[in-house]
């Protein structure tokens, strides 16, 4: 790779007069000598096939061809004050990224705003969400695949902190026969219709977010997909409300008239992965997830 001609602090001052309007007012801004100043945008001049600025009297007036460099010439700073500000902070012991596994069964509006705040707070520390489900959530935590895991399971040797509760309803399209036919269904009755489940993403053991052991099946990786299935009429499941309350509302989804309730409430619990390893990012997320439900 072949050794930049100019540094970065020639293209800092070009920025500056440029911003500035005048090579006394960069020198100001920057702390610098005029002469520094001068010398500095001088040798940047030469240094390029043409020059970026010019006097115009004693104003200092960009060329065609500064006028396109400016541009660059404000990534390349930009980008710099960054990588400072990454290494100060790595420096302070904050982690370049949090990985954060989130079981499908939660909605991710829920977790925008501690989001936001934890990005305005750690600039430079990058969010990975993993969408995961049954096992798999839990499988993230044992091995460590994410710092933070919010799941239903608290394994042994992990505490969790309560956040949200999750509501599991039989639903169904209007156009169904167990909705269109039907004014009360037994347990017995709703195991002979294919129902819609949700794949396992663990690689260990395979479970499903169906009930009822039902052998006629469809088995979809995420809850949207469900949903688009169960639109069909082709289909029943067991959906989060929160995942179908438009649908719901607009009655293109209906529940299931159950003779039992078979209704679900299934608590989410927010683990850290290794709380005594966990650095001040990872917690800093943990509190803001907690102090926003």
């Amino acid at each position: 790779m072949k050794t930049p001609r100019v540094s970065l602090e020639q293209w800092l001052a070009f920025k500056t007069v440029v911003d500035q309007g005048s090579y006394a007012l960069a020198a100001e801004a920057l702390n610098k000598s005029q002469s520094s100043i001068s010398y500095a945008i001088n040798r940047l001049n030469r240094q390029l096939p043409k020059a970026v600025l010019k006097l115009q009297g004693r104003k200092a007036v960009m060329t065609e061809e500064g006028r396109l460099l400016y541009r660059y010439a404000e990534q390349l700073i930009t980008q710099a004050s960054e990588t400072e500000a990454v290494a100060a902070s790595m420096a302070m012991g904050f982690e370049s990224e949090v990985t954060i596994a989130l079981d499908v069964l939660l909605d991710i509006n829920s977790f925008i705003c501690a989001f936001e705040e934890f990005s305005q707070q750690f600039p430079h520390t990058r969010i990975r969400v993993l969408e995961t489900s049954l096992s798999g959530t839990t499988e993230a935590l044992l091995e460590k695949q994410a710092d933070l895991v919010i799941g239903s399971v608290t394994p042994v040797g992990f505490s969790g902190t309560p956040l949200m509760q999750v509501h599991m309803l039989p639903v169904a399209s209007p156009e169904h026969a167990l909705i269109k036919e039907r004014s009360e269904v037994t347990e017995l009755e709703l195991r002979g219709f294919r129902q819609v489940v949700l794949r396992d993403t663990g690689s260990r053991r395979e479970q499903d977010a169906g009930w009822l052991q039902a052998e006629k099946r469809w088995t979809v990786s995420h809850f949207s997909t469900s949903i688009k299935l169960l639109k069909s009429g082709l289909a029943f499941g067991f959906l989060p409300r929160n995942w179908i309350e438009q649908e719901l509302k607009s009655e293109e989804l209906k529940q299931v008239p159950l003779q039992q309730s078979m209704d679900r409430t299934i608590q989410m619990y927010l683990m850290l992965a290794d709380k005594q390893a966990a650095g001040p990012a990872t917690k800093a997320l943990a509190e803001l997830i907690i102090a926003t439900q």
